[in-house]
């Protein structure tokens, strides 16, 4: 039977930074989207500007990720407005930084909702659709903070660590099909990020631009090649020192790097 649903690429944080970059850069290639963003107003102000600059049709789906019931309300959207999705892009996330003795509980809570629960249950609902698809696309954004535990980001790398392992068991999963699995580990990068985590102990090392990594992200995701990529030289060495180091070393040199970024930011 001929699946008369539009194919859609679906993209999560849309309204700002990643999101909105992936966004314009899927619509250039004249895919027709589904933006995802707690701000309405952005997503209708950037669906408008994508039709009339691509010529492709931009649905709007406003949810508040931290909310449990979100993933499952996208996936009904979806279904009720004739739409599968051909692809996915998980780009929503927050983090939160300090000792974690003083962490608000419920910020955490917000933190894990958003970050791991909604791209892990919104990717369970449409990878059947995505399985389906000629040229299937699942991206997860994930971080070189994935990469070892960090003091004073210990729940911000946790949660990362939780994404680039999933997408992994994903890829292998999935592998013999159609569909492009990647979680990519960008490093800091310029966007609303730091101003949203009210701390910059996440700028740690060089801070790319926001079309710097998606740029990037698009070279890999157009060839074949494994379920994780981490963006820049630099990112890569660190990565392989904190796979091949002593744990308590690479302990310690989190903590003082994400405590001299504190500092640095201070003075």
């Amino acid at each position: 039977m001929t699946d008369e649903r539009r194919a859609v690429t679906v993209v999560t944080g849309a309204s700002s930074g990643l999101g909105r970059g992936f966004a314009e850069r899927f619509a250039a290639r004249r895919h027709d989207l589904v933006l995802v963003a707690r701000r309405a107003e952005r997503l209708e102000e950037l669906a408008a500007r994508l039709r009339a600059a691509h010529g492709v049709a931009v649905d709007v789906i406003p949810a508040d990720l931290a909310d449990a019931a979100a993933p499952a309300r996208i996936a009904q959207d979806l279904a009720d407005r004739g739409l599968r999705a051909a692809g996915l892009i998980n780009c929503a996330g927050f983090g939160t930084a300090g000792a974690f003795t003083a962490e608000d509980p419920d910020r955490i809570a917000q933190e894990i909702a958003v970050d791991v629960t909604a791209p892990t249950l919104l990717t369970r609902l449409l990878l059947p659709d995505l399985l389906a698809a000629p040229h299937g696309v699942l991206l997860m954004v994930s971080s070189t903070a994935s990469h070892q535990p960090i003091p004073n980001l210990a729940v911000y790398a946790a949660c990362k660590a939780f994404l680039t392992s999933l997408t992994a068991a994903i890829w292998q999963e999935t592998r013999g099909s159609a569909l492009r699995v990647l979680a990519v580990c960008p490093g800091p990068t310029a966007t609303e990020f730091f101003a949203a985590a009210g701390s910059t102990q996440f700028a740690v090392g060089r801070i790319a631009t926001t079309d710097e990594v998606v740029a990037a992200t698009l070279r890999v995701l157009d060839r074949p090649g494994g379920p994780v990529v981490t963006l820049g030289w630099g990112n890569r060495i660190q990565s392989l020192g904190a796979k091949f180091a002593p744990r308590r070393m690479t302990l310690r040199v989190g903590q003082r790097a994400t405590e001299r970024a504190g500092s640095r930011a201070a003075s």
